[in-house]
């Protein structure tokens, strides 16, 4: 049974919820996504005896805002939440922009990260910058009277989507909505970190995690465990940019790691 909670930090209130007891691992999602695109996987890691935690984001769900949209006051939030709680460590899994938090998480606070999962997440290194710059991301959209945008937003994302379930996109738009009208605050922030400075910094067993039918993160499966030496790597063949789609496939994973299994230390296709 999944339960909800909010905490007080010095940075406003922080929604999150949680299922199942033992050791913390912190599930951290991407934009504009909420705790719910945890929903499926909560139960699942929580059944196997970790305390799975999925906090909403600052500016994100029903958390508060914070006061700028970067990957530092998403972290500063996280960390936050972790103090509120009390968890002095914890294991951190994050998809897409979740994975970049992730990274200045554990860059950050080396101390307090077991261990941590990249899952579809982006290298933000200066080429990725220089590439980002000025282009517009992929939930832009333009407020109408006539309510055509929201249209316009399904239609952005649904490609990405699996075909059958417009139940996903259905999710997608709620949590879309929750965070208008800067949807782009999140594609704004990863485009603008500077992650190469931080890799360097992670003294933790790091699994990247890639999803084969993801086109926006799973090339940058490669040239992110490059620059982790010694990261282990994985992965998921019918995975998608929507998490709850391989709810069951990246649970199993995120287990298995937490519990200590091995994967492999080269890339699959090497």
């Amino acid at each position: 049974m999944i339960g909800f909670g909010y905490v007080r930090t010095p940075l406003g209130q922080i929604h999150y919820a949680e299922c199942g007891t033992g050791e913390p691992v912190l599930l951290l999602h991407q934009t504009p996504r909420s705790w719910d695109e945890y929903r499926e996987v909560l139960p699942l890691l929580g059944g196997t005896g970790h305390r799975a935690i999925a906090m909403d984001t600052l500016g994100f769900g029903a958390s508060a805002p914070p006061p700028e949209h970067t990957i530092e006051a998403y972290a500063d939030g996280a960390l936050a939440l972790m103090d509120a709680l009390g968890l002095d460590t914890a294991a951190v899994a994050g998809h897409h922009t979740g994975g970049v938090i992730g990274v200045e998480l554990a860059a950050r606070a080396p101390g307090r990260v077991s261990r941590l999962v990249l899952s579809s997440t982006p290298l933000i290194d200066a080429e990725a910058r220089r590439r980002r710059a000025g282009r517009q991301t992929v939930d832009h959209v333009t407020e109408r009277e006539d309510g055509s945008h929201l249209v316009e937003l399904w239609q952005g994302r649904a490609g990405f989507y699996p075909k059958g379930r417009p139940d996903l996109l259905v999710r997608f738009v709620r949590d879309a909505l929750a965070a208008w009208p800067d949807l782009a605050g999140g594609h704004r922030a990863v485009g603008a970190y500077r992650m190469e400075d931080r890799l360097g910094l992670i003294r933790c067993p790091v699994l990247c995690v890639g999803a084969a039918g993801d086109p926006f993160a799973f090339p940058e499966l490669r040239p992110l465990a490059g620059r982790l030496p010694g990261a282990s790597v994985t992965v998921i063949e019918h995975g998608m940019v929507p998490l709850e789609f391989q709810a069951a496939a990246f649970a199993r994973v995120v287990a298995a790691f937490l519990a200590g299994e091995e994967f492999a230390a080269a890339l699959p296709w090497q």
